[in-house]
């Protein structure tokens, strides 16, 4: 291939980042980020961790934490915006031992992305038209013929990206089961474990771990 049309697919690759519901993503993501650091810094400021509140919530969490973190992110797995990424940094905050932690979470997601993935395989396009639109559908199956398991691996390693969307892509098209699962796995491993220790770190600046 030469270099003006490596130079083409690159940049037709960064256009990924142009698509709106992309865009919109990474927009909200900036901005859940941007709100969480600030409530993090008001939160240290106003010392929260000393009030009875946040005991009582922590002990909580601490009992039945990891029981609610696995059915949350099931349902985060399903495209249902549970804010799976959140609750996991906020459990590790709280106490909630990292490693445990990062193993529930990435098992509960990616029992979600199986959910997603047999449902689209056994009902067809009918049913992943009622939970993307066709438009959507149609840019998001251009994209997966053109970068197919990379594109799925970048958007599990970043976190705003809807990876869930491509898991209905994989039932549909019946994919590889076994590499559906490796990558739903182990990308968002990776994920839950930065913010997880995240968390924990953030809970120590806090001064409440």
């Amino acid at each position: 291939m030469s270099k003006t049309e490596n130079e083409k697919d690159e940049k037709k690759f960064s256009d990924v980042l142009k698509i709106s519901w992309v865009k919109s993503s990474l927009i909200l993501g900036a901005v859940i980020i941007t709100i969480s650091i600030i409530i993090l810094f008001l939160m240290k400021y106003f010392n929260f961790g000393s009030s009875q509140l946040f005991s009582d919530t922590k002990a909580f969490v601490n009992e039945y934490g990891l029981v609610g973190i696995f059915f949350a992110t099931i349902l985060a797995g399903t495209i249902i915006p549970l804010g799976s990424l959140a609750l996991v940094a906020a459990a590790a905050l709280l106490g909630v031992p990292p490693l445990p932690l990062v193993l529930v979470a990435t098992t509960g997601f990616t029992i979600g992305m199986i959910i997603n993935y047999v449902l689209a395989c056994k009902l067809g396009r009918p049913f992943v038209i009622k939970k993307l639109s066709p438009e959507k559908l149609e840019e998001i199956s251009g994209l997966w013929g053109k970068w197919g398991w990379i594109l799925y691996t970048i958007f599990g390693l970043i976190p705003v990206l809807p990876v869930e969307f491509l898991s209905l892509i994989c039932g549909l098209l019946k994919t590889r089961l076994d590499i559906f699962l490796i990558l739903s796995f182990i990308p968002r491993f990776i994920v839950f474990a930065i913010l997880a220790y995240f968390g924990e770190y953030a809970g120590v600046w806090m001064g409440i771990a």
